[in-house]
């Protein structure tokens, strides 16, 4: 059981919270000229999405404060912004033609546009950053650029991946811890950091956001193949087709499925031989059990990260909020 501290002040609610992040990116704004530039900004930002990072943020601010101002509003924004960034460059490197169910920056406008599109994306991200409290935007700084490397290591590690016949599960798992779980981990401390919290405390909570982070890319690879199109937002079998390292895949070779390596290899240029494609892989991983295998571990993962939580020092009603949190981000794929 987790020992929590005494007592601390009453949270900001979770209507609160979503009524916070949900006005924070009605209300973005990125400058109006050169529109070729910033349309795709406020594309990406009006299709939406889950939003975790500046949740999280917030949530873990409210841990220990009252009030919402831009000093956290801004920081929790540029989390968003980052993200939002990240995935206008994956999607041209991925080759990605849908986004949350809308047509992705580079299909709908081009290459070259994307790019910097992406690029200023990013530049704003760190505009919104700096608007940290004086005391701690050195470190909130510190953070967020560690992390932004971070997650660029991650990217390049999930293409050296798409190179080689084969992946162990260990290398897997530090490519999305950084690829995925950083960013995470980083919007749970700088919440707690902004908001006060001690060293040990900010630890606990990076610690909780990582291995979060980890239980959603588990959670997003298992829905790519098992889940609803029409709820996951992008087209089922995204990753077989593009012959990518998921942790399906690597579990399915580390448990010994027999002709994975050829059925993923085989080519697929028409809707007919991709379809044909899918099923042949999607019948490998049930033959050894590979949806159980990946609920197994989102679980597994999402329990290490209350686990964490458990150590923070938090009140009975700030442990239940980050509860509520990880069930909700994980839950879809239960």
């Amino acid at each position: 059981m987790p020992i929590f501290a005494a007592k601390m002040h009453k949270m900001i609610n979770d209507l609160f919270l979503d009524k916070a992040v949900s006005d924070l990116f009605q209300n973005i704004e990125f400058q109006d000229a050169p529109s070729g530039l910033y349309d795709p900004l406020r594309y990406m930002v009006a299709i939406g999405g889950k939003r975790i990072r500046p949740r999280l943020c917030l949530t873990t601010y409210s841990l220990y404060k009252q009030e919402f101002t831009p000093a956290i509003l801004q920081p929790a924004a540029a989390l968003e912004v980052f993200h939002t960034f990240t995935l206008i460059h994956d999607d041209i490197m991925d080759r990605s033609a849908l986004r949350r169910g809308h047509e992705t920056v580079w299909k709908k406008w081009n290459e070259d546009t994307a790019i910097l599109s992406g690029d200023v994306m990013c530049i704003d991200s760190y505009k919104r950053m700096i608007q940290a409290p004086p005391a701690v935007v050195t470190q909130a700084l510190a953070l967020f650029s560690k992390t932004a490397a971070e997650v660029c290591d991650g990217q390049q590690l999930d293409m050296d991946f798409e190179l080689r016949s084969s992946v162990s599960m260990e290398e897997y798992m530090q490519m999305i811890g950084l690829k995925t779980g950083v960013l995470i981990a980083c919007s749970a401390q700088l919440g707690a950091l902004i908001g006060g919290a001690d060293e040990h405390s900010q630890k606990c909570l990076y610690d909780y956001g990582y291995y979060l982070g980890l239980a959603f890319q588990v959670a997003d690879d298992y829905l790519d193949a098992y889940g609803d199109q029409k709820v996951f937002g992008k087209p089922i079998g995204g990753d077989i087709l593009n012959e990518k390292k998921s942790w399906l895949t690597v579990k399915a070779m580390e448990l010994g499925a027999e002709g994975l390596s050829e059925a993923l290899t085989a080519p697929a240029t028409t809707p007919e031989a991709q379809a044909a494609k899918i099923a042949s892989v999607m019948a490998i991983y049930n033959s050894v059990g590979i949806a159980q295998a990946a609920r197994d571990e989102i679980a597994r993962l999402s329990q290490l990260a209350m686990d964490k939580a458990c150590q923070a020092g938090l009140s009975q009603e700030g442990f239940d909020a980050l509860s509520r949190f990880a069930g909700g981000l994980v839950g879809r794929a239960k």
